[in-house]
Order: C-alpha cells, then sequence, then structure tokens
C-alpha cells in the first residue's frame, strides 16, 4: 500500500470518527433536557397542588332562629370556595348541642346562653340577636314594661286595655320547647321559670310565630330582631325601641347570643375551621349585619 492511499484511508476513518462522537454528544445533550423539562413539570404540579381551594362537606344542626344566618354565611364561603358544600338543617337549639356532643354534626347551632348541664361541647358567639316583643301594626300598644310581658306570657294579664290597649284578650303566641329563642325568652322575661299560659299558641319556627302575629290584631309574640318583617312591629320595652344600636348599648334588655358549638374532645377538621375563621373575620361579620344581626367584633 502507498504512502498517499494509507493517508487518505486514515483521513476517512478520522472523519467517522468524529461523527459518531457528535451524535453521541447530541444524544447526550437531549436526555439532559428532557430530564430538566420533567423537573419542572413536577415543580409545576407541587405550586398547583399548594394553590387548589378547599373542597369538601360542612355540616350544621341546630337553631332555626341561627339557621338563616347559617345558610347566608355558608353561600357567601361557598362563593370562595366552589369545591365546597354546606348542609344546614333547623331542629332547636337543644338539638344543634345533642348533635356537636355526638358528632353527629361539624357544628351545632344555638341561639341562648349555654346551660351549664350541657357539657362536651365548646360554644363560638357568631353574632348577637335581640328578641323582639312582636304586636299586629293595627295594635294601638307601642311600648309595653318587662314586668307586664312577663305578666302576659305566664298568663296574669289576659286583656290589652290592662296594658293600655283595647278592651280585646290577648292572645299568646309562643315558640315550642326546645327552642332557643323561647329559652333566651324564658331567661330574660320569665326569670328562668318556664310558666307559660297554657293557652299559647305553640308554632315550631319563627316564621310560623310571625305569621300567626301578622294574622291576628290581637296576638302578641317574640321573634328575633334580624327576622323581623313589615308584617308586625316591634314594640318598646320599658321605653327602649329593640334597635341594633340599643341591643349594643345594652340599653334593650331581651337579647341573646347566636352561638356554633362543637365538640370538646374533637379538633376540627381544617375545612371547618377554615369555615368557622371566616364567620369570625372582617368579611363574615359584615354578613352578619347585613341579616339584621349584630357583628361580634
Amino acid at each position: 500500500m502507498n504512502k498517499k492511499y494509507l493517508l487518505l484511508l486514515m483521513a476517512a476513518l478520522f472523519m467517522v470518527l468524529l461523527a459518531a462522537c457528535g451524535g453521541s454528544d447530541a444524544e447526550d445533550e437531549g436526555t439532559d433536557n428532557a430530564e430538566t423539562e420533567n423537573t419542572d413539570s413536577s415543580s409545576g404540579d407541587s405550586a398547583e397542588g399548594e394553590g387548589t381551594s378547599l373542597e369538601g362537606t360542612i355540616t350544621m344542626a341546630g337553631s332555626t332562629s341561627v339557621q338563616p344566618l347559617s345558610e347566608e354565611l355558608a353561600a357567601a364561603f361557598m362563593d370562595i370556595h366552589p369545591d365546597t358544600r354546606l348542609e344546614v338543617s333547623g331542629g332547636g337549639s337543644g338539638a344543634g348541642v345533642t348533635a356537636a356532643q355526638s358528632n353527629a354534626a361539624d357544628f351545632g347551632a344555638v341561639s341562648r346562653e349555654i346551660k351549664e348541664e350541657e357539657t362536651g361541647i365548646e360554644a363560638v358567639v357568631i353574632a348577637i340577636d335581640g328578641i323582639a316583643i312582636i304586636a299586629h301594626p293595627d295594635n294601638p300598644v307601642a311600648d309595653i314594661a318587662l314586668e307586664d310581658v312577663s305578666k302576659i306570657f305566664s298568663g296574669e294579664v289576659t286583656n290589652w286595655s290592662e296594658v293600655g290597649g283595647d278592651d280585646q284578650d290577648i292572645v299568646v303566641v309562643s315558640r315550642e320547647e326546645g327552642s332557643g329563642t323561647r329559652g333566651a325568652f324564658t331567661d330574660i322575661v320569665l326569670d328562668g321559670e318556664d310558666t307559660l299560659v297554657e293557652s299559647a299558641l305553640i308554632h315550631n319556627s319563627t316564621g310560623g310565630v310571625l305569621e300567626a302575629v301578622a294574622s291576628d290584631p290581637n296576638a302578641i309574640g317574640y321573634a328575633s330582631t334580624g327576622s323581623m318583617s313589615d308584617s308586625v312591629k316591634g314594640l318598646a320595652v320599658d321605653g327602649v325601641e329593640p334597635t341594633d344600636e340599643n341591643i349594643k348599648s345594652g340599653d334593650y334588655k331581651v337579647s341573646r347570643p347566636f352561638n356554633y358549638v362543637t365538640n370538646e374532645d374533637e379538633e376540627l377538621s381544617e375545612l371547618a375551621q377554615a369555615f368557622l375563621d371566616f364567620v369570625l373575620s372582617e368579611e363574615g361579620q359584615s354578613v352578619v349585619e347585613d341579616n339584621g344581626f349584630i357583628s361580634v367584633n
């Protein structure tokens, strides 16, 4: 083999080797790029997970006086966290305590002070509510003494003429036993003794009481100030109107707390705690005020 031919052969082999090395480097570079992209993708998934909104279901049972407010708070919370669901039911304050004690619901709603014998629960006041003494709009009585309210509901006073009204028999309308509104009314007006007159008409909801009083010019009842409508009028008690300002100041004496109660032995879920935090926040308390109740902030 001559020298010229040998040089040509060596040059050809060098070009083949050079091409092979270049392809290997390109493949290695491509592999490095793919690994970086996978890492970035994983990082993106993690960031998305951290930003995911709350999801799940919260259950609540208890006071029918608190129920409409709870539904409004639930709607506002679900607007912020659309993957959540809040199921709100009534049953009365006693049922709310039982639901919390037995873990049958995340929250029990109680529209009165917690009784000493109601153990095993923790209570958080979410709003303050006044209890209006209500009469038909056509009733001439506009102001009544707290002592006279007590006498009417216990049956000692039976005619409107005895308290400055027309000569008409008084029709007493009340809530059922176990109602938080009735419990608070009993504590404040009847000195804790449930001496309700036997002839009283009993209704199982605030709406029922409002409707009964609105349909009878001689009726008297009581209802949450936050549930009041133009179909009835709230009487001044001892000269003090049942307004928010008078309830906040303490001048209007017939008022009560709205509580959410939970089982004291069970830690709230992340979702339930988030809802409670929302209720007590500035935004949640704005919902409280928008619905005619008094903020706790």
